[in-house]
């Protein structure tokens, strides 16, 4: 056997090192592409829909919600920082209906032509002035309807349902993950709404009066009746005439509840509850309103189990 030159072992180990080399950067754009991707930035309206997002996205998602719980959804004014989230966002979720009247200004200011607006009321049956007192809202296109239809789990379902689509629709490749993150989170939901209704069947007396028009939704799905609204309209407030209507009401009806909201002054709620002998009962719209309302869930429990409560101490 003739030993090898040392030239030519110097020329193996050469191209053995050119076969490496080109080996990896042939290889380092396949390796960048196989890492995880970055969440998709979405922007919310309200807490509500930040958590229904979170639910179905998981880590997919980085979800910055425009209101955190104690603001008042119809009379919000939008931050400086609310335009920098929204140019730099994929999808934003709102509910419509005109609950969010400021909202068209903003997503005109961000101009970002890859945003995609999503309306998560689409195909829900709205309450309308008729049905309850109070209930008058102006909504898109002149249509009139309450807005606050997250109040009913139903209606969150549908909600649900639709954010569900839209991130299916920008994010395919998880398509599959956030259908079953649906589908666990609706059975919680079932179960929760059953849970509850048990409760409220056991109260005998379930009459009310209603702060602002938030809760016909929720009253409907659980059984509770509204006898009376401090004011109508969001923003407006009752005239001696519609207080002093209101105490007659609640004296002669022996109501025992006024509900208020820890966004709303609970100024007038407490001079009626003076007047009559009822009980104030502050309860939230917003998840992260009070103390144990972080999550959807936990807003609805608590507003259900607290109302009951207070109607029926037993």
């Amino acid at each position: 056997m003739v030993p090898s030159s040392p030239m030519l072992n110097f020329r193996f180990v050469c191209v053995g090192w050119a076969i490496v080399l080109s080996h990896g950067l042939l290889t380092a754009p396949l390796i960048l592409a196989a890492s995880p991707t970055e969440p998709l930035n979405i922007v919310v309206t309200i807490p509500v829909l930040k958590d229904l997002t979170e639910q179905v996205g998981g880590p997919h998602v980085h979800v910055t919600s425009l209101l955190s719980g104690y603001e008042n959804e119809h009379t919000y004014s939008p931050k400086p920082s609310d335009l920098v989230a929204v140019r730099k966002a994929r999808l934003l979720f709102e509910v419509g209906i005109g609950l969010e009247v400021w909202v068209s200004s903003l997503v005109k200011n961000a101009g970002s032509a890859s945003l995609l607006v999503v309306t998560t009321s689409k195909g829900i049956a709205l309450l309308h002035d008729t049905e309850h007192e109070g209930s008058a809202h102006a909504g898109e296109g002149g249509e009139r309807g309450n807005p606050h239809i997250w109040m009913d789990p139903e209606n969150a379902m549908m909600m649900l349902r639709h954010i569900t689509e839209a991130l299916s629709q920008v994010d395919p490749a998880h398509a599959t993950e956030y259908r079953a993150n649906q589908a666990a989170y609706l059975r919680k939901l079932e179960h929760l709404q059953g849970e509850l209704s048990e409760r409220v069947a056991r109260v005998a007396d379930r009459r009310f009066i209603a702060h602002h028009p938030a809760w016909p939704y929720f009253a409907r799905r659980f059984g509770f009746q509204i006898v009376g609204t401090i004011q109508p309209q969001s923003g407006s407030e009752p005239s001696a005439l519609q207080l002093h209507s209101l105490i007659a009401t609640i004296k002669k009806d022996r109501i025992k509840v006024v509900v208020s909201e820890v966004q709303l002054s609970r100024r007038i709620p407490e001079l009626l509850a003076k007047e009559t002998g009822a009980r104030v009962v502050v309860l939230t719209t917003l998840p992260g309103g009070l103390p144990h309302t972080d999550t959807y869930l936990d807003m609805l429990r608590y507003n259900v189990l607290q109302l009951a409560q207070a109607l029926d101490p037993a």
